[in-house]
């Protein structure tokens, strides 16, 4: 990789855990400097201390108000913010039957809202500002193609894919790119504080296991988000093989996805 990444300001939530802590190290190993944003302080805490030329912050991405307010101290601190990585989310699953309105309430306030409220209060500031910027904002596969069993969380990721299309679509020919992280099955710990209805409740430690076992690295994740940004693309899907072949599905015959789909979920289900 290139120095492209050197001195630039980076924001990234969800930067305590997961694919956002592997996207804050790699940021700062090519010489960023790191706005660690997390609802759990101390999360973001060790990891800014981890990597140095850091800073961490307690938000909670549902609060508008916040992220103002985060935007306020980072452009105080910095004067500039040239990488926004709108990352946090949460997980669900469990059918649609089976899943409560409050449920549908949580993911999309977290998956969508927050990425909303990420992107109204750092873009006015971002377009007055010189020089490239770019915005990333995490959806997922099944942002990309359904997921039986994952009703409310495919439905928060498809909203991200396509609210950030348009926001593509409206930066077109300014400073500003956009990029859509789509990740497949990732070796994380978003398991542990997701919703679980029905029987997901019951097959948790199996589908966790077959995460560990066949979910890629987060840093993979991270490797792949950096290099397609560096290359403006806008969509990123990490691993490519992965995410490609669910979304090629899709393209052809949403019926030929929804086959596929059902296989991988047969084998999460049936792992461990």
């Amino acid at each position: 990789m290139s120095n492209y990444y050197k001195n630039k300001i980076a924001v990234v939530t969800g930067a305590g855990s997961g694919i956002g802590r592997s996207i804050a190290r790699l940021l700062a190993s090519h010489g960023a400097r790191v706005h660690c944003v997390d609802i759990n302080l101390a999360a973001a805490r060790a990891v800014a201390t981890e990597i140095g030329n850091a800073t961490a912050h307690q938000v909670n991405v549902t609060d508008a108000a916040a992220l103002v307010a985060l935007a306020d101290a980072v452009y105080s601190a910095d004067g500039r913010v040239d990488l926004l990585f709108n990352n946090a989310g949460i997980a669900h699953g469990g059918k649609i039957a089976d899943s409560e309105v409050s449920d549908w309430k949580k993911l999309l306030d977290v998956n969508v809202m927050g990425v909303v409220h990420g992107i109204h209060a750092f873009l006015p500031r971002m377009q007055a500002q010189s020089g490239p910027a770019h915005i990333v904002n995490t959806a997922s596969g099944a942002g990309l193609f359904a997921t039986a069993g994952m009703g409310p969380y495919c439905a928060s990721k498809h909203a991200v894919v396509g609210l950030s299309q348009v926001l593509a679509a409206e930066l077109h020919g300014s400073h500003i790119a956009v990029t859509i992280l789509c990740p497949g099955i990732v070796n994380t710990p978003i398991l542990e504080a997701a919703q679980l209805r029905g029987e997901m409740i019951g097959r948790k430690k199996k589908t966790q296991a077959f995460y560990e076992k066949k979910g890629a690295s987060p840093d993979k994740v991270a490797a792949d988000a950096l290099a397609d940004i560096e290359k403006r693309k806008l969509f990123c899907l990490t691993p490519r093989a992965e995410v490609g072949v669910g979304w090629l599905a899709q393209r052809i015959s949403p019926l030929l996805s929804q086959a596929l789909m059902r296989k991988v979920m047969s084998k999460v289900l049936e792992s461990g």
